[in-house]
This record gives structure tokens, sequence and C-alpha cells, in this order.
């Protein structure tokens, strides 16, 4: 199988560390592409029509892309660990919130990257930094016990997503007044998978 990844991503760091998890890494090799929103890889665009990563390219199956998608059958090819189905509806919800915090976290540095010069909008940024907060909140308030409990799908989710606040958005300190998510996450990312995939700038 070919994966096809495209600088830092944080979606494709979420099936980097599921390969990682679930003792796969040897069956993908990493094809970079570039995957602009203005001008995607031909090469990307050609097995994923939106022109995002990542992108599973299988010899037996069509092309898989969505992280969450990807992710679910790299597990599900594993042996199902990460989608327990005593908690699957707890363990998606939690990755739909990591995911979620990924989204606005990749909006803000889009609007940036790519807004000419002179019409970046502001508001609109704060607007997606305010998603980013709630779903911190969220975490800290309600998640802690189930991000402590055995590792799955949700808490990789989660974990990349904090991962990328800290590698894209440091500024703004999510930590502050999050002492238990932050508690967590200290731990979370030292484990293997985690730091074989950091991002690098």
């Amino acid at each position: 199988m070919q994966l096809l990844m495209a600088g830092p991503s944080p979606f494709v760091r979420k099936v980097r560390v599921t390969l990682e998890e679930t003792g796969q890494t040897d069956a993908v090799e990493i094809v970079k592409v570039t995957a602009s929103p203005m001008e995607p890889d031909a090469a990307l665009t050609g097995v994923n029509p939106i022109g995002k990563v990542p992108a599973l390219v299988r010899p037996d199956g069509p092309t898989l892309y969505d992280s969450r998608v990807i992710c679910r059958y790299l597990d599900a090819r594993a042996g199902g660990a990460l989608y327990p189905e005593s908690r699957i509806w707890e363990v998606l919800t939690l990755e739909a919130t990591g995911d979620g915090l990924l989204e606005a976290a990749l909006a803000i540095v889009y609007e940036r990257r790519f807004r000419p010069e002179g019409l970046v909008w502001d508001d609109w940024i704060e607007a997606q930094w305010a998603k980013v907060a709630r779903g911190l909140d969220a975490l800290e308030a309600r998640w802690t016990s189930h991000l402590k409990g055995r590792i799955d799908a949700g808490q990789i989710a989660v974990g990349c997503a904090l991962g990328y606040l800290d590698f894209r958005h440091g500024d703004r300190d999510w930590r502050q007044g999050r002492d238990g998510l932050a508690a967590w996450y200290a731990d979370f990312s030292q484990r293997p998978s985690m730091t074989a995939t950091a991002p690098e700038t």
C-alpha cells in the first residue's frame, strides 16, 4: 500500500500514529505529494478527486481517503483494538472532536497563508479559534477519564490535534486553565508512535 502525504499534515499524522500503534508501518510506503488547496498535485487528485491528504492507495481495492476512513480500515485490518465496539460511540465522538479541532486550527493557517495580503479576515480567524477553545474546554471538562483509558482512535485524534496546536499555534497557549488535558498530553506525546511522527518544519 502507499500512503500519500504532504508536509506536516496532522491528518496524515493520525494515520501514521495508527500504523505505528497497530504494527503496520512496514506494510505502507510513504509517498510525498503536493496538497495545496489552490494547486493540488495531479498524482493526488488522480486517486482522491477532493485533492486532500491522506490517501491510502491499495493494490486490492479502491483508494481510501479521509483520515477517519483510513484509520478505521487500518485498525480493522489489524484486529480492531482502536475502535472497540463496547465504547464505539464515545470513541467516534472523541475522534470527531479531535478532527474538529484540527479543521479549525488548519483553517486559521490557510487563511493567513493563502488569502491575499490585506484581505485576511481577523474576525473569522478568531471565530475559528473559538471553536478550538470550546473543544479544548469540553475535553477538559468531560473527556479526561476516557483519555486516560486504553488507547483508542479518539485519543490518537486528540493527541495529534494538540500536537498541531503546539506546532502551528504555540503562541495561543492552549494549556492555560486546562491542567488535566495538559497533563494527559504530556504523557501521551511521549508514546513511541507520537515521537516517531512528530511534525518537522
